[in-house]
């Protein structure tokens, strides 16, 4: 009789890279990834934008920060994936730039 061995295979988790739109949520960022394609018809350029709930655990993520996400087990009920590693920082919200009293 044989023991079973247990499955050691890593299983590759899918991963995408995208920019962070929100993080007004606790544990949790809105990452924007966008999408480059060709029109089959037309061959013109497309750019589609996807949003997806990610788990931020600690709550670093700022808006603007390029960031890894991994697919993972469903979260809650729009979250699916997990903040893995922040590539870039970001710039922040913009600023609202306002008119100088005085020059006309």
């Amino acid at each position: 009789m044989t023991q079973a061995t247990p499955d050691t295979r890593s299983t590759k988790r899918r991963t995408k890279t995208g920019r962070v739109s929100s993080n007004k949520m606790n544990k949790t960022v809105v990452v924007e990834v966008e999408l480059v394609t060709r029109h089959r018809l037309y061959g013109r350029t497309l750019r589609r934008t996807r949003s997806f709930k990610a788990h931020d655990e600690t709550n670093r993520c700022e808006i603007g920060d390029t960031v890894l996400i991994a697919e993972s087990r469903p979260i809650s009920k729009d979250k699916h994936w997990v903040v893995q590693q922040i590539l870039r920082r970001g710039t922040g919200e913009p600023v609202e730039i306002q008119d100088v009293p005085g020059e006309d």
